[in-house]
């Protein structure tokens, strides 16, 4: 009897595919890590913000439980601890962030009394009685006895709402525009319901229209018996089209279908375009495919999408890898329809037609172009370029190459100018399908133009502090950078413009533009200007030249600082770390100062810019304790329990860290084409590189205590180099490494063996 249990539970163990080891709820409460706790200030930091989405990779529309009636910055549709539910909702919340929702519907079914306000028509429920996965979430609506279902592909959604109770049966449609401006339309003749919800900014421009709004087409499989629209608590029956007046008054439209126990299905388009375009993308992508067929096809979407790479390890871990991997791919979302048409970038009109790739928008660039559009680059090159192009169609259609853009907009809402990382680091990782020339450009139009039209700059257009780090070759104290979200942090300013121009200057050298590339280099080492020699960490500085006189490098928060301490951001010199060791007075003194980061608790995982700091071991000759601590961040930052994630997800970079960390190399500097090797957790790992090409990583003995490297061999060659290259990822190949509980000391030491350094190089 024990041996056919063990025999039954190892077969189903071994049919499992990756997404069916994703755990959607990770990161929906609060995170419980220490250092989430010690180094969190906002209460939004301790919590990861992600939605458990359900649709495709990378879709217009996901669609999520909604627990929180609003689209409010730093509110989340979905809370785990929540205990209601008001609805399905389109979402378009930019994944595990603190912005804001944007052109949303929430769809709510009800029994008895017809209740609009979404407080009073939520039903209780209970996490004992939902299933949630990327392809499928269903609940059962305590309140309302009814059984809530929904799966989704890019564009589209199909419901369905088993009706118990035998009361009357309705379904509420609300656009959830904050400030009233929703519109909805009862077709009864064609048994629909039509509307959109114009979109706001937030940062520069706050409050002003996007120029865009969501659209929605959604069409019942059964007859009405009733409907209306509504408009806060006044409903009118039989009411047949509703437009707000922007009171901050919320609408929406209903329909009712009698008191029978009852199955209602309703078949759902969105699109940014127009109502006409969310019917297109209804008819053509969903078409009358079954609710069964439409689940069956996200599923293989995501189980394609996650199975670029197979895992050997054990079922938690690849739980842990697979949740990772699933929440790097909900943004940058798709923009497009089926037909290519867009809004125009920065304005909404005239519509635009994608042609040859498909339109994205809503990048977290400060966030992700660390690991998550590395991650994208590795995985998806096709759809990488595809982003790469959109990035382009931006800077065409509004005159500047976008800083953070979303919302189909400018803002200028994070430090640093990283479409410049994210393109250079495509480009020399062969990725080619995209406009590079018109790319170009435009990346050095921010680099080197000053925008001084100050109703465009203030609006997110153009560098920010551009003509203060141009004079000095840092942005002084005096620059208070008041155009911007987060006004001041110059030294961080500093720190990535210096990596940012870093990166273009090796897209310069690509394409044969010498002179440019030169400049850049050179720009490159302004780092310098903000790295104290006396102190060895990041100060600020007056135009001067004299260092802020009152300074603690470990204080949680300085003003010349983006979110974080400055003995936090003194590491943020991917492009020259050999040079950072000079600054600090040599290798010893460089290692020593990381040891106090990581030995009194300094570190903080929640926070981007610490991400690659556990790597910078292996350009100081002791990569055994870039081994220790990747393996450290592992196992104490994350895992799959409701809360964890030690902060925000960010657009997917906290996953995307995880996600290569636990396959063991990371890309601490984007624009060049190595991944810096650390501690993997698999005994085995394969990712796809290309047609019938694989890359494989064998840690043979690994467990959390053989974290260390004790040998490698590279397709059967002695391998001494602490770090792997995206062509010989690319060629495909076997890189093995002997793993052990005692940490080899001389493995990787060597001055050949270590990663780039601009000042080496």
């Amino acid at each position: 009897m024990l041996l056919s249990t063990f025999f039954v539970d190892n077969q189903s163990c071994a049919q499992k595919k990756p997404v069916d080891y994703v755990a959607t709820m990770i990161g929906t409460a609060p995170s419980a890590t220490e250092s989430a706790k010690a180094h969190s200030e906002a209460g939004s930091e301790l919590k990861g913000q992600t939605i458990p989405a359900v649709g495709v990779p990378n879709g217009m529309t996901q669609w999520t439980p909604q627990t929180r009636a609003t689209e409010t910055k730093c509110i989340a549709p979905f809370y785990y601890n929540d205990n209601k539910f008001q609805g399905f909702r389109g979402t378009h919340w930019l994944n595990g962030s603190c912005v804001q929702d944007y052109g949303s519907v929430t769809v709510m079914p009800l029994s008895g009394e017809l209740t609009t306000d979404p407080q009073k028509r939520a039903s209780v429920f209970s996490h004992d009685k939902e299933e949630s996965t990327p392809d499928y979430y269903g609940v059962w609506l305590q309140d309302h006895q009814i059984h809530a279902e929904v799966t989704a592909l890019a564009r589209t959604a199909i419901m369905r709402f088993k009706f118990g109770s035998g009361e009357e049966s309705f379904i509420i449609v609300e656009p959830n525009s904050d400030e009233g401006e929703g519109f909805v339309e009862v077709l009864r003749e064609r048994g629909e319901i039509v509307g959109y919800n114009p979109v706001h900014r937030i940062y520069q421009g706050a409050g002003q229209p996007a120029g865009i709004s969501g659209y929605f087409v959604m069409k019942f499989d059964q007859k009405f018996m009733q409907s209306g629209v509504w408009l806060g608590d006044t409903i009118t029956p039989m009411g047949r089209i509703l437009t707000g007046k922007g009171n901050r008054e919320r609408l929406g439209a209903y329909v009712g279908f009698g008191d029978e126990k009852q199955v209602i299905t309703v078949r759902i388009g969105t699109s940014f375009t127009s109502i006409e375009g969310a019917r297109a993308n209804l008819e053509k992508e969903l078409g009358t495919k079954s609710f069964e067929a439409v689940r069956k096809a996200s599923h293989d979407a995501w189980n394609e999408a996650l199975g670029k790479v197979a895992a050997i390890g054990s079922e938690n871990d690849k739980a842990l890898f697979y949740s990772a991997l699933y929440r790097t791919k909900l943004s940058p979302r798709l923009f497009s329809d089926v037909d290519g048409s867009y809004p125009s970038f920065a304005g909404g009109t005239p519509l635009q037609k994608a042609e040859g790739f498909e339109y994205y928008c809503d990048f977290s660039m400060w966030d992700s172009f660390r690991a998550a559009m590395p991650l994208e680059i590795l995985l998806e090159p096709k759809r990488a370029g595809d982003m790469m192009q959109s990035l382009v169609k931006k800077a065409e259609q509004g005159g500047w190459m976008p800083i953070f853009p979303c919302w189909n907009h400018y803002t200028a809402a994070m430090v640093g100018d990283h479409a410049l990382s994210v393109i250079a680091d495509a480009y020399t990782k062969n990725v080619r399908n995209f406009d590079v020339n018109s790319a170009y450009n435009f990346l050095r139009k921010n680099a080197f133009e000053v925008n001084t039209n100050a109703k465009s700059y203030e609006a997110g257009q153009g560098r920010r502090a551009l003509k203060s780090y141009l004079q000095y070759g840092y942005v002084p104290l005096e620059d208070s950078v008041w155009q911007a979200f987060h006004k001041r942090e110059q030294v961080s300013r500093t720190l990535e413009y210096a990596y940012d121009d870093f990166c273009l200057s090796t897209l310069a050298t690509s394409l044969g533009k010498k002179e440019d590339a030169d400049q850049l280099r050179n720009r490159a080492l302004n780092y310098r200007h903000v790295i104290d020699p006396s102190t060895g960490y990041a100060r600020g500085r007056y135009a001067d030249g004299r260092w802020i006189a009152d300074f603690d490098p470990f204080a949680k928060r300085a003003s010349f600082i983006t979110e974080g301490s400055p003995a936090q951001y003194t590491w943020f010199v991917p492009q020259d770390v050999t040079g950072l060791q000079k600054i600090m007075g040599g290798k010893s003194r460089f290692i020593a100062k990381l040891d106090t980061l990581f030995d009194q608790g300094h570190y903080w995982h929640g926070n981007e810019p610490n991400h690659q700091i556990a790597y910078l071991y292996a350009f100081a000759g002791q990569p055994w304790k870039t081994q220790q601590w990747a393996r450290t961040i592992i196992r104490s930052e994350y895992d799959t329990s409701v809360g964890g994630l030690s902060g925000n997800e960010d657009g997917g970079q906290m996953s995307a860290w995880l996600a290569f960390s636990m396959m063991g190399f990371y890309p601490v500097a984007p624009g060049t084409d190595q991944y810096v090797l650390g501690s993997p957790v698999f005994e085995e790992i394969s990712i796809e590189t290309g047609k019938n090409r694989k890359f494989t990583v064998k840690a043979k003995g690994v467990s959390d205590n053989a974290r260390y490297i004790q040998s490698a061999t590279l397709n059967g060659k002695p391998f001494t180099r602490t770090y792997i290259t995206h062509s010989e990822l690319l060629k495909g190949g076997t890189l093995v490494l002997q793993m052990g509980d005692k940490p080899n000391k001389q493995w990787g030491t060597q001055e050949a063996d270590m990663p780039f350094s601009l000042s080496k190089n």
